[in-house]
Formats: structure tokens, sequence, C-alpha cells
């Protein structure tokens, strides 16, 4: 396979950030975990800018696993390497990637296939077992294992810390165990054997830690700190913990089945975030933050609801209960000011977000109206 020659330091000269930007990032956001920043944390990339590089070899795909294994790793990182030459980092952005090979790609590495659609990557296993005859366990062989780590060194070996290398999106215990059942046969699943639910379900819990710590010793050192997709920076574990098959159960069915192990990951990170994914979800909500070691909750109301700014008594809620909130400015950082007026006080945010180059100015006021550097 062909592969891409650079020199330690290259990617200084391309990428829109230096090591004073990253003192400031690791105390800004030390600051924030710890409940010491009196401001929000604001994330935003402005994408559109001229790169000072030659253009990648490769395209740069969404998902990492669209490119052939033809493709060398270090061909990959370079497809990165480029596109966060064109970017801009404001407030508390920092240049970052994390190699996406779908949500929930634990089942790819414990035996169902991927499959890459147009847009996306889905998880489906070849043979019709019934639950009692699924046993995840972990494959230290699996190719796509051993390919999203290969890429992970790669870029290690690359930007040498200059750039945050987050986790992959292994998933969550349910939605892996969908992938293996299909959701339908698995609600059933839920009245009709609860007990394997379970048994899996521990199954998948621990061969999603021997993954998590296994991809962490890849990145670290020299990795800066800890993410995973959702770009929020920690020097000490990190990770977004989800449930998206929870959105189709209830409350009850949710602390039984879902719960207890959502609560045994939070127990063993530092700084754990739960991703609620639209108003389906919205029923688990006290139950979560009843959990004491989750920090903070990225809440995303879903396709067609009322945008970010809306949604105040879900803030007000998480707040309440003494944890972090994560929202998505989608586009727009001036949905950032009318949160603001509602709350009150946005001490606890963190917004992210991203513009193209001729909206930047409009998204640099919005940083000065609200603290951020």
């Amino acid at each position: 396979m062909g592969g891409i020659e650079v020199k330690k330091g290259d990617s200084a000269m391309t990428i829109r950030f230096d090591d004073a930007r990253w003192a400031q990032v690791k105390n800004n956001y030390r600051s924030w975990w710890a409940g010491e920043l009196d401001r929000p944390l604001i994330s935003i990339t402005v994408n559109g800018y001229e790169s000072n590089r030659p253009k990648a070899k490769q395209p740069c795909h969404g998902f990492q696993s669209f490119h052939g294994a033809g493709v060398a790793a270090d061909e990959i990182v370079d497809c990165w390497d480029y596109d966060l030459s064109t970017k801009k980092f404001l407030g508390d952005a920092f240049p970052c990637v994390w190699p996406n090979f779908g949500p929930g790609v634990l089942a790819a590495f414990t035996g169902c296939e991927l499959r890459n659609a147009e847009r996306t990557v889905w998880f489906h296993h070849p043979e019709e077992k019934e639950l009692r005859d699924v046993h995840v366990k972990f494959n230290g062989e699996s190719h796509w294992y051993r390919r999203i780590r290969e890429i992970m060194v790669a870029a290690q070996k690359r930007w040498q810390g200059e750039v945050q290398v987050g986790m992959t999106d292994l998933g969550g215990s349910l939605d892996v165990m969908a992938s293996f059942r299909g959701s339908e046969p698995l609600l059933m699943d839920l009245y009709d054997h609860p007990e394997e639910i379970k048994r899996v379900s521990d199954e998948i819990h621990r061969c999603w830690w021997q993954y998590f710590d296994l991809f962490t010793a890849a990145l670290r050192p020299p990795n800066p700190g800890y993410t995973a997709w959702t770009p929020i920076f920690s020097e000490e574990s990190y990770y977004m913990l989800q449930c998206d098959f929870c959105y189709m159960i209830g409350p009850d069915m949710f602390d039984e089945f879902v719960k207890p192990e959502l609560a045994a990951s939070c127990r063993k990170l530092k700084h754990a975030f739960y991703h609620l994914d639209g108003i389906g979800e919205l029923p688990h909500l006290d139950s979560l933050l009843s959990i004491p070691e989750l920090a903070g909750v990225q809440w995303v109301p879903g396709a067609g609801q009322k945008d970010a700014s809306e949604w105040t008594d879900v803030y007000k809620r998480i707040r309440a209960a003494g944890k972090l909130v994560q929202l998505f400015g989608y586009g727009d950082p001036r949905c950032i000011d009318a949160i603001a007026e509602k709350m009150g006080s946005l001490k606890g945010f963190i917004i992210i977000d991203s513009v193209p180059k001729e909206r930047e100015q409009s998204a640099v006021e919005v940083l000065k109206r609200h603290g951020v550097p």
C-alpha cells in the first residue's frame, strides 16, 4: 500500500493552532469540568479557508470505512490534515478528528457485518439467532478493530500531539445488541427473556471496556487528552455514552435494562456525558440525572423539533441536578444569545458549532458578548 511521508511538525505549518492555544484550551476546560469557569465554553470552527498545503491524495469521507482496504492509514490521516488546514478555531475550539466507522462499531468488532450505505454505516448479523444463542466476545483480530487502531497510531505518528484524536463511536449496549438481534425482536426479548438481555448486555459491557482501554493505550501519549465523536476536551477519561434504543422503551425498562450498565460506565469514567437524543428519551432524563457519577447531558432535540433556544425547561432540570449541558448551535451562533437571555447564566454549558468563513465575524461578536476570548 502507498503512504505519505511527512516530517514531525509539518502540520504546525498548515493547521491554524499552536502550543499557546493548546495551553489555553486545557486550562479553560479544566476549570469548566471543575465548575470554576463563570462563562460557558463556546467552540466554533470556521470552515472554508484556503489551505497552504497540497490537496490530499484521497477524498475526505465523513466515514473512514468508505476508504477501501488499499488506502493506507497515513493517507486517511493526510485527508484529515488537509481538511483541518482549511479551518480556523475560535473561542474554545481546537483541532480534533476521530475515526468514524459508524455508531456502534463494537458490533462489527464482535461478529456483525459492517455495511457502507450512501451516507451512513449499518451493522447486521449474517445469521438470525435467538437471544440465548448470542454470545458477544472480544476479538483482537477483528479487521475493523485493527483498521481503526492502525489509523489512530498513524495519526499520532503524524501529529505528535498537535491534533486531538478522539475515540471511535463504540455504541451503547442495547444498540449493539440490536445489531445482533434486530430492533423488533429485541423489544420482544425485553418481555420474554429479561435475564438473557442482562447476560448479553454484561458481555457487551465487558467488551466495550476492553476496546476502550486498548484504543486509549494506542492514543495516549502523545494525545493531548480525551474526546469522542463530540469534541468536548478532557485531560481525564471522558466519553459520550448513549442508548438510542431507549427511545422505544419506557422508564421502568430503562431503569432495569439500561441504567445499571450506564451507571457502571459512569463510575469508570472521570467525565461521563450522556447523549440524550430526541424527545422520546426525555422520559428517562430524571433517572439519568440521579446517577451521581454522570457529569453532564448532551441534548439533541431531533429533526423537525424546536431549535436549541426553546428547551430551557430541559436545561434547567439538568443544571438543577448539578450536571453540565452540551448543545449544538446548528450553524447559527446567535441562538446562544437567546438561550442566555432565557437562562440568565450559561455557566456549566458548552455550545459547539461550525460556520462558513462568510459568517466568521458574526461568530466573533457572539463570543465577545459571552466573555469568550
